[in-house]
């Protein structure tokens, strides 16, 4: 399978995923401002979307949508436990914090990364991220990862987002509880081999 990538965005949540869970993907890098490969292929002839990440599987079908992919890569090896069983209460509570993740995090962030968006509408975003925040810092407040003790999809997304703290200019001194799980996750094997790939390690 092949995992379109760009280095340090949400697709790298799908790369962790990939590694945890033992599945051998090849990674192709996307240069997001130039929509090209690096051979020079538009990548919109690839995904019309123009976003990342995207999967294509063994048979040359294409998924996109980090939380789609992140789901369908633990499933391809359940015994990783990287996802409760499909049907399950605990797969919804799985699900529940994709979502949040998603559309209460990823997507608040997005305006940040814009030259074009007015400060003081990033001031706003800002904020209203902190909330956001400070309900995941009590969520998280003694125990390691979303769903308790093991780590799941859900972690390696949201463990990405947090990540974009540094560039956005979002100080995360007053969530010790958040810069713990960023520290813990972000120490684990296959998410520093995920960094290394990704030239994102020092």
């Amino acid at each position: 399978m092949k995992l379109y990538y760009s280095p340090a965005a949400c697709s790298l949540s799908p790369h962790i995923v990939a590694r945890e869970a033992g599945v051998p993907i090849e990674l192709v890098k996307v240069d997001l401002k130039a929509h090209t490969l690096a051979d020079g292929t538009d990548y919109a002839t690839i995904n019309p979307k123009g976003s990342v990440p995207l999967l294509e599987l063994d048979d040359g079908d294409r998924l996109s949508e980090g939380p789609a992919i992140v789901q369908y890569l633990a499933d391809r090896n359940p015994a990783a436990g990287l996802a409760p069983a499909a049907g399950t209460t605990a797969r919804y509570r799985l699900q529940e914090w994709l979502n949040f993740v998603t559309s209460e995090l990823h997507k608040q962030y997005s305006p940040l990364f814009d030259a074009a968006v007015p400060a003081e509408y990033k001031e706003t975003v800002k904020a209203r991220l902190a909330q956001r925040l400070d309900w995941l810092s009590t969520k998280l407040a003694g125990q390691d990862y979303l769903t308790g003790a093991q780590f799941s999809v859900a972690d390696a997304y949201l463990f990405t987002v947090l990540n974009w703290n540094r560039w956005v200019g979002l100080d995360t001194a007053k969530w010790p509880v958040l810069e713990a799980y960023v520290a813990r996750v972000g120490a684990r094997p296959k998410v520093q081999e995920a960094l290394k790939a990704e030239g994102l390690t020092r």
